[in-house]
């Protein structure tokens, strides 16, 4: 992609405002980690592989800056304040967690030593996500090589990651390999991220590609105008249930209905090998008014009760198959993702 979600120059934290696409391209320089994570928490940055980078960068731009009197102290506190951003996408404790490690296992070598070391791992978290998302899509593009009309729900593309993208990876892996194909992009209401985000990204990338309302899934599948389904991911539990955008429940009980493969793309990072099932996955909700609002427009009455949940959880035996960089995952999942794991 031409335009970067998320880079680190200069020792600050460069990101696209993704709220604003796909009208603006506007990037957001931030030198405090405090900023960071309010950029991960109103959405500047999303996409569960990207949040891991964002708070990784963020727990390095905080380190920089830590006082050394203070510096243990501080550094907690940088890491207690970007866990707290969002609490779904398990990719940003995944990667909070590897800072931890770098911070105990360089604090003998001095707080310089320390800093300097946990940039360096925010950028190979970074350079990492990049080639993950590479092989996610070389693994995956095989599985969809005979799907003609491919289903795509939310943004898991590079905007959704470090680059490239999972789900969107496969995509682009898929027409790499010079297949023809065309998709179809569920609006993902309330915050659109596939009619700003996934439509954007394909028609830069030229895949063909139609935008239609969440509510026209059942009818396209009914149509038999779907193949195949492929999505991202936030959290994968032991069991192998989903945590993704919300609606995503629906479009895989569609899916198994007609008889449509539904394939989860993601990195090992979303993998949560302590989550026994999605029943132990916490489930963000966020403000009412992403629900009741569009662009700052009141659509409901004013002082209406709105809920709005900003995931759901797919059920393992609703899946096909989960695509990861280090191969695909096949049923049983409670085995497989263990055997995976421990490789």
């Amino acid at each position: 992609m031409a335009v970067k979600t998320i880079q680190w120059k200069n020792d600050r934290v460069i990101m696209l405002d993704q709220r604003l696409l796909p009208h603006r391209e506007v990037y957001r320089s931030y030198g405090d980690y405090r900023q960071v994570a309010e950029a991960i928490r109103s959405m500047v940055i999303r996409g569960a592989p990207a949040i891991g980078v964002a708070a990784a960068m963020g727990v390095a731009l905080g380190a920089l800056h830590a006082p050394e009197k203070s510096f243990d102290r501080d550094f907690e506190r940088i890491v207690a304040i970007l866990g707290k951003a969002r609490p779904t996408a398990v990719n940003l404790f995944w990667a909070l967690q590897r800072m931890r490690a770098v911070h105990s296992a360089q604090r003998s070598n001095g707080v310089a030593a320390v800093r300097q070391a946990l940039k360096a791992e925010a950028l190979k978290i970074f350079r990492g996500d990049i080639l993950a998302n590479i092989m996610i899509g070389e693994h995956g593009a095989p599985l969809l090589g005979d799907a003609k009309r491919i289903m795509t729900h939310c943004n898991a593309g590079a905007l959704a990651t470090a680059g490239y993208g999972t789900a969107l990876g496969v995509l682009r892996a898929l027409k790499e390999s010079g297949k023809k194909f065309e998709v179809y992009v569920n609006e993902t209401r309330p915050f659109l991220q596939g009619a700003r985000l996934t439509a954007w990204e394909l028609m830069k990338e030229k895949i063909p590609a139609t935008l239609v309302t969440d509510n026209m899934v059942g009818y396209l599948m009914q149509q038999g105008l779907i193949d195949a389904v492929v999505v991202g991911c936030d959290r994968v539990a032991a069991n192998g249930d989903v945590a993704n955008k919300i609606g995503t429940y629906t479009v895989a009980v569609l899916a198994q209905r007609h008889g449509i493969p539904f394939y989860v793309a993601g990195p090992m990072s979303s993998i949560d090998i302590d989550c026994p099932s999605g029943k132990d996955i916490p489930i963000e909700e966020r403000d009412g008014k992403e629900v009741s609002h569009i662009f700052g427009k009141a659509l409901a009455p004013k002082g209406m009760k709105v809920f709005n949940p900003a995931f759901d959880v797919t059920d393992h035996g609703l899946v096909t198959a989960i695509i990861t960089e280090l191969g695909v995952i096949n049923p049983p999942y409670k085995k497989n993702i263990r055997t995976y794991v421990s490789d």
